[in-house]
């Protein structure tokens, strides 16, 4: 048998053509998969079809996936991926812990997911991905070995910068994870007819100084690491992990946008760099400048600094990328007020809606809130609202989240990462089929003026405490504090966290004949609503299931359809659960509403049951 001989200039050119043919194979393909979806693009402030058809984007992020956030999993003592990583590393084989990753990959967002998300009314998906997923095992272990070793991060650099030159990276599409989950998330929301967002959430580097975010071995690094040769090797390497994935998609209509970087943040003069955003500026022509080079028409966003809402010297006039066209600006909207009349005295700060607005009509550009969540149903209800409103497309944040109740799916919780037995919980909990679906969410951005049961209460019979109906506060319920608007203060919303995610503090209980949660810490004045039906007229015995570890009785009123109340039920301090009788009401037959209002607060209410008179329990079941 013969052998070929080749230089390493010809190797690397014998890649290169490789890669190229893979593209093409690959736009084949996915020209055929997008067929259902028309490429998007920006005509003046707003995004349009194939048909000049406006085109709203609505959709779930799939955060924690590509990348873990340590308070996605609650892990949050160990602050980011890389530290989970050198902790798990303590006590595992790196093949292991590469191991664990590919399952927890293959695990945490499946097609049933994408399924899911689609079914609840969205249009599109974000995704947030980490850039080592780019890298072949060789280049993932010279990052995993700077990770477990701060000094190694030099060597790390210089590495990167040697496969730099040898065209080393990014360079095989079908032996890379990155590529391949790309794909597998293009072809699921494609059957659903949903848009990708493909967004850079871990830039090489990191792009700012939240490594929770970026999963930065060093903050700041994209902005202000040079290799040996002095150039800025992480920017380089951006712009070419994005050339590549141009290459790939730059004709896939299922891709409706490139989001080039994620959140950039701390890019201050207290950090050592301009703080006008230049750097920025310079970073981001280079990347629009690069993928209009091959021919891509794609949206392109740009998120300023401070997490992605601060645009000094980044409006289409300032740009030096002489390319403006298709570009839309993002913001991230968490913990602010929704009234549009409320506005930061910084026009480029856009995150408040009245600047979002107001930037999109001066400069002529689409505005779109890549992300926002993390509060109640309550701001969710409103910012969707007013969002909506004014033709503005949003992101939630995000699709699942360990015990999260603010999320799509709530994850189970499932013990610690750092054990075996946890990570195999994790596994499983993680799938779509064990997760639990927090309808309340779901129903508080696609249906945010809607007021419905949360479930079916008929009477004679008991009604669990937290299954008040869904809707705004002051119509469904009443808390005085269901919102959080001011970044600065970090009072929770909701002091139980269990169940559901309103102002309404539930809180999780093992009391008997329970649901597993009772409602807590009320104010007078506070009232839940309970759509109920009644199928024949006629008199109930009342009871309540309640505890009172407060120092005075705790006293509660029920009321039918906004009327007088029909009957009260007083709570005497106790540290045991106490059934309470609240004698008896002749109530009518059909559908009503009954409130239950705190006339003193104190007691925490597991259930109120309605019998026929001689059948309610006497004790404490």
């Amino acid at each position: 048998m013969s052998k070929l001989l080749v230089s390493g200039a010809n190797t690397r050119q014998i890649l290169r053509v490789l890669f190229f043919l893979s593209c093409g194979w690959h736009l084949l393909i996915s020209n055929a998969a997008a067929q259902a979806l028309s490429m998007l693009r920006a005509d003046g402030p707003t995004i349009v079809d194939a048909s000049n058809r406006p085109v709203v984007l609505r959709g779930i992020n799939v955060g924690g996936w590509l990348l873990q956030e340590s308070y996605i999993l609650e892990t949050d003592s160990l602050n980011s991926q890389w530290r989970i990583q050198q902790a798990m590393l303590r006590s595992m084989p790196e093949a292991a812990v590469e191991d664990f990753y590919r399952q927890y990959r293959a695990n945490y967002v499946t097609k049933a997911d994408i399924d899911f998300i689609a079914k609840q009314g969205f249009n599109c998906v974000r995704l947030p991905f980490h850039y080592d997923l780019f890298l072949t095992a060789e280049q993932r272990r010279a990052r995993t070995k700077a990770l477990q070793n701060p000094k190694d991060v030099d060597g790390y650099v210089q590495a990167l910068s040697t496969w730099y030159d040898q065209n080393q990276l990014f360079t095989d599409p079908k032996a890379l994870d990155g590529f391949r989950i790309i794909d597998d998330v293009l072809t699921w929301c494609a059957a659903n007819k949903l848009y990708v967002i493909l967004d850079l959430h871990a830039a090489p580097g990191g792009q700012g100084a939240d490594r929770n975010i970026s999963d930065c071995l060093v903050p700041l690094d994209l902005w202000k690491r040079r290799d040996a040769k002095g150039r800025l090797i992480y920017q380089d390497l951006t712009v070419r992990l994005w050339e590549k994935l141009s290459a790939l998609y730059k004709a896939d209509a299922r891709v409706a946008m490139y989001d080039f970087i994620n959140e950039p943040n701390g890019m201050t003069t207290a950090n050592g760099l301009t703080g006008n955003n230049s750097e920025l500026n310079v970073l981001y022509s280079r990347l629009i400048d690069a993928v209009r080079k091959q021919g891509d028409q794609h949206l392109l966003m740009l998120e300023g600094n401070g997490y992605g809402n601060e645009y000094t010297n980044l409006t289409p006039d300032k740009l030096q990328s002489k390319d403006k066209r298709n570009l839309v600006y993002n913001a991230h909207r968490y913990w602010c007020p929704n009234d549009p009349q409320t506005g930061d005295p910084n026009p480029l700060q856009i995150n408040l809606i009245h600047n979002l607005v107001a930037f999109r009509d001066q400069w002529k550009v689409p505005v779109w809130v890549g992300e926002t969540g993390e509060n109640s149903n309550e701001w969710f209800s409103a910012a969707v609202q007013e969002l909506n409103a004014r033709n503005i497309g949003w992101c939630h944040w995000t699709l699942k989240r360990v015990a999260g109740p603010t999320s799509l799916l709530r994850v189970p919780a499932y013990g610690s990462i750092l054990t075996a037995e946890g990570r195999t919980a994790l596994l499983r909990n993680s799938l779509f089929s064990n997760c639990t679906i927090n309808k309340d969410v779901i129903t508080a951005l696609m249906q945010p003026t809607a007021t419905q049961p949360f479930t079916t209460h008929a009477l004679p019979g008991t009604i669990q405490a937290a299954d008040y109906d869904l809707g705004r506060n002051g119509t469904a319920y009443f808390d005085e504090y269901a919102a959080r608007t001011d970044f600065t203060k970090h009072t929770p919303h909701n002091q139980g966290r269990a169940y559901r995610n309103d102002g309404v503090d539930i809180e999780a209980v093992t009391d008997a004949a329970s649901n597993g949660f009772a409602v807590g810490h009320t104010t007078a004045g506070e009232w839940l609503n309970y759509t109920v039906t009644i199928p024949k007229a006629g008199t109930f015995a009342v009871q309540a299931r309640v505890v009172n570890t407060t120092k005075a009785p705790a006293k509660l009123s029920l009321k039918l359809d906004s009327k007088e109340a029909v009957t009260t039920i007083t709570a005497v301090p106790g540290d045991a659960w106490q059934t309470v009788s609240g004698g008896t009401v002749t109530l009518p037959a059909g559908k009503h509403t009954l409130q239950l209002y705190v006339e003193q607060p104190g007691a925490v209410i597991s259930w109120l049951r309605f019998a026929t008179p001689g059948t309610a329990s006497q004790g404490g079941q």
